[in-house]
């Protein structure tokens, strides 16, 4: 290419070949800094700048990467497509792509969007994606066109409504069928660390009320965690992407903690991604050594929602 570049400009004067030619080297870095402008990836073991490949590069002793995102940072979801990618890349035919976004009962649905056998406007509505389904899209086509699995891990959100109405125990009253689509009962409630961020989000033991809300909180978590679980002992040796929500892995906790108790082996890399104003120079007093990476993203850039 730099060959056929030359001779399209061999009667150029001496200077401005050489002009032309910095220019045709330095825009694609010039554009890649421009870009990585809009976000900073950190290890916080090590407290400094990352790129993606060294994320990718450190599973190949692990099993499931944790990608906590905030739902409507476009940022964040083109930064989790591209590290899907490179985790396909890295690891051909080993990479499956697990998400919060689909839910247990869907996964026929989302199989037959996979293998090509329904439209993808039938797979929306009867796979009831998000609304916001263009921002995961490019991971789902991507996926289609690999043939990489993709595990919808999510519980059904008519079983989590149940929970934050009933409690817990009223899961016990569903059939068969209904409880296939969940974690193994009884579903554990975590305490702890967990509880404690949970309750502080919710604003305090006033705000939440009763238990029930962080009990349908532990449905989401456990059966996300056993979704992957069950997958990684049917697929050994594969690498699986996890989407979720920050709140659902951050500090390895939730989905992560879930995770452990139904496949204690597994081994768990985990980011969190979310808006921030400190790009080069963090306050390493807010963020956990437990997350293993974190990616602050710019806030001034638009919201997908």
């Amino acid at each position: 290419m730099l060959h056929y570049f030359f001779r399209c400009i061999n009667k150029v004067p001496t200077i401005m070949k050489y002009l032309a030619a910095l220019v045709f080297l330095w825009l694609p870095l010039l554009a890649l800094c421009q870009e990585e402008q809009h976000y900073k990836i950190y290890s916080t073991s090590q407290q400094k700048l990352v790129s993606a490949d060294d994320i990718t590069a450190g599973m190949d002793k692990a099993d499931v990467l944790f990608f906590g995102e905030e739902h409507n940072d476009s940022t964040c979801h083109v930064l989790e497509s591209l590290l899907f990618k490179k985790l396909a890349a890295k690891f051909p035919g080993k990479t499956a792509l697990s998400m919060e976004m689909f839910e247990t009962d869907c996964q026929n649905v989302l199989n037959e969007y996979l293998a090509g056998l329904i439209r993808e406007k039938n797979f929306t509505t009867e796979g009831r994606a998000w609304k916001n389904y263009k921002d995961y899209r490019p991971m789902i086509e991507f996926a289609k066109t690999s043939q990489i699995p993709v595990v919808a891990a999510n519980a059904p959100a008519r079983y989590v409504n149940m929970v934050n109405r009933m409690g817990l125990t009223s899961l016990d009253k569903l059939d068969k069928t209904g409880k296939a689509w969940l974690a193994p009962l009884p579903i554990d409630t975590a305490t702890g660390a967990y509880y404690d961020k949970f309750l502080e989000i919710m604003g305090g033991h006033g705000a939440m009320g009763n238990m029930q809300m962080y009990q349908a909180q532990n449905v989401w978590d456990a059966t996300m965690g056993w979704s992957i679980a069950r997958f990684l002992k049917k697929h050994r040796g594969y690498k699986v992407f996890q989407v979720n929500g920050g709140f659902h892995s951050q500090e390895k906790l939730g989905t992560a903690a879930q995770l452990k108790k139904y496949y204690a082996k597994a081994k768990i890399v985990n980011i969190a991604c979310f808006s921030d104003d400190s790009f080069d120079n963090p306050d390493w007093n807010k963020y956990s050594k437990d997350n293993d990476y974190i990616i602050l993203t710019d806030p001034k850039l638009p919201k997908t929602y």
